[in-house]
C-alpha cells in the first residue's frame, strides 16, 4: 500500500454498551461492501437479544445502495455477542473467519457442554489463513493472521485500511490482553510488529474503543505512523521482553469481561444462538466457579 492505494470507504458505527466498533467498508467504484464485527444487543438483565444494532447495519447498506459480500470476523470476541449469524440470514453474504477458529473451539465448546459445535470452524462460511485473499468489487481484502490475543484472530487489509481487532486500540490505550486461554503476550507483540510493517499511511480501524481521562468521545481510526510513534504499550523502541513482562503484570490485574460467558457460546457458533431445548427454549449455560 503506497499513497496511491486503493481507499474504501469505510463507517464506524459505535455501541456505546460494548464499547465496540462495527465497520461496513465499502468499494467506492461498485458498491460492493463488507460489515465487519456485527453486534448483537444482549441485555445480561433479563436474557433478551435485540438486532436493533444490525439492523442499523442493514439500514445503512440498503440506504446506500450497497451489496454486501461478506460478514468478516476478526475474531470470536469475548466482549459482545456477534450478529453474524443474523445477518447472514437475512442478506445471505457469507462469515468469514480465521481458519484457527477450530483452536477456539476445541477450548471453549467443552466449557459449556456445547455438544453440537464441531471444533473445525464448519458453522462458519468460509475459513482463511495468512496471505489469503477475497475480492470486493475492485479492491481485495487480504488477510494477516495476528495470534497473541487470541489464536484465531485475523487482521484484514483492504486498500489502505486495516482492520486490527482487538489486537491494537488507540494509541493512548495500548493493546489488547493476553491471558486468555490460547493467548501469549509474545505472540502478540510479534503479531503487532506484523501490522507496524504495513505502510506508514495505513489507516488503523480498531474493534474497541475506551476514552480515557484526555478526552471523552470514542476514537477508533489512526495510522500505522501514529500507532509505532505513540501507542503507550509498543511503540517503535519497545522491546518483545519489556512488552511481555508490562502485558503480563496488566493482565493480572485485569477482571474477566462482562459478557464473555454469554458472549463465547454464542460466537464459537457464529453468532447461533445454542440450540432449542426440550422444553422449545434456548438457555446460555454459566459454568460456576469455573473461570
Amino acid at each position: 500500500m503506497t499513497a496511491a492505494s486503493p481507499r474504501p470507504d469505510v463507517a464506524g458505527f459505535f455501541d456505546a454498551a460494548t464499547n465496540t466498533i462495527s465497520y461496513i467498508v465499502a468499494d467506492p467504484a461498485t458498491g460492493t461492501a463488507a460489515i465487519v464485527d456485527p453486534v448483537l444487543d444482549f441485555s445480561q438483565r433479563d436474557g433478551r437479544t435485540s438486532t436493533a444494532g444490525a439492523d442499523r447495519l442493514l439500514a445503512e447498506i440498503e440506504a446506500r445502495g450497497l451489496h454486501l459480500a461478506y460478514v468478516v470476523e476478526t475474531h470470536a470476541h469475548a466482549d459482545h455477542l456477534t450478529a453474524a449469524h443474523y445477518i447472514h440470514e437475512r442478506t445471505g453474504a457469507p462469515i468469514v473467519i480465521g481458519r484457527h477458529i477450530g483452536d477456539v473451539q476445541r477450548i471453549f465448546a467443552p466449557l459449556f457442554a456445547a455438544d453440537d459445535v464441531t471444533p473445525d470452524g464448519s458453522v462458519f462460511s468460509r475459513l482463511v489463513d495468512e496471505g489469503d485473499t477475497l475480492p470486493l468489487g475492485d479492491l481485495t481484502i487480504g488477510v494477516i493472521h495476528t495470534p497473541g490475543h487470541t489464536p484465531a484472530c485475523v487482521t484484514y487489509t483492504i486498500g489502505d485500511a486495516a482492520f486490527v481487532g482487538d489486537t491494537l486500540f488507540q494509541p493512548d490505550y495500548g493493546t489488547a490482553r493476553a491471558d486468555f486461554p490460547g493467548g501469549d503476550a509474545a505472540t502478540l507483540y510479534r503479531s503487532i510488529r506484523k501490522i507496524f510493517a504495513l505502510p506508514a499511511d495505513t489507516r488503523i480501524f480498531t474493534c474497541h474503543d475506551y476514552p480515557t481521562h484526555d478526552r471523552s468521545e470514542p476514537e477508533w481510526e489512526s495510522t500505522v505512523a501514529q500507532q509505532r510513534a505513540a501507542n503507550v504499550h509498543v511503540h517503535d523502541g519497545v522491546s518483545e521482553a519489556n512488552f511481555v513482562a508490562m502485558r503480563s503484570a496488566r493482565d493480572k490485574g485485569l477482571a474477566a469481561p462482562q459478557l464473555i460467558l454469554p458472549s463465547l457460546q454464542v460466537n464459537i457458533r457464529a453468532g447461533a444462538l445454542p440450540p432449542v431445548e426440550a422444553d422449545g427454549r434456548r438457555y446460555l449455560r454459566i459454568p460456576l466457579n469455573t473461570i
